[in-house]
């Protein structure tokens, strides 16, 4: 995967993972947005998934990660926006399928349901798997609407 910028989003459920995932970026080297939330105060998934979701759609970050309480709700919000392919991942196995045939540009975790050790491990997969293109290219230029 060719990395820009990662774009990062989160709600309150999310944050503490985000930041660990921000380390985990920062220790590789791996440059990257925040888009927010910015602490454990309640707020909505949905604005900071729009803010990731808009910034996928013009080429400012790719990719990017998200998390809320279950994955869920960012996930929802972050695939209204075209050229958005969000997957949702709580195993390194997903995350490898996210990419290889659905050329997922955001990864998604479920911040209530993981720990950073699977965490890690699934955006090692995330970052080092190729699109593999032929067949899945085909379904993939079905999505939009």
């Amino acid at each position: 995967m060719d990395v820009k910028i990662v774009g990062l989003a989160s709600d309150h459920a999310g944050y503490p993972l985000k930041e660990y995932i921000k380390k985990y970026l920062e220790e590789r080297g791996i440059a990257y947005k925040d888009f927010g939330t910015y602490s454990e105060a309640s707020c909505d998934y949905s604005d900071f998934g729009h803010l990731l979701g808009r910034a996928i759609e013009d080429g400012s970050v790719y990719p990017g990660i998200a998390v809320c309480g279950s994955g869920e709700g960012i996930s929802m919000t972050l695939n209204k926006h075209q050229g958005v392919r969000a997957g949702l991942v709580w195993l390194p196995e997903i995350a490898h399928l996210i990419r290889q045939h659905n050329d997922a540009n955001v990864i998604v975790f479920p911040g209530r349901f993981i720990d950073e050790s699977t965490t890690a491990a699934c955006l090692d997969e995330f970052f080092t798997t190729k699109f593999e293109g032929g067949r899945h290219q085909k379904r993939i230029d079905k999505i939009p609407c």
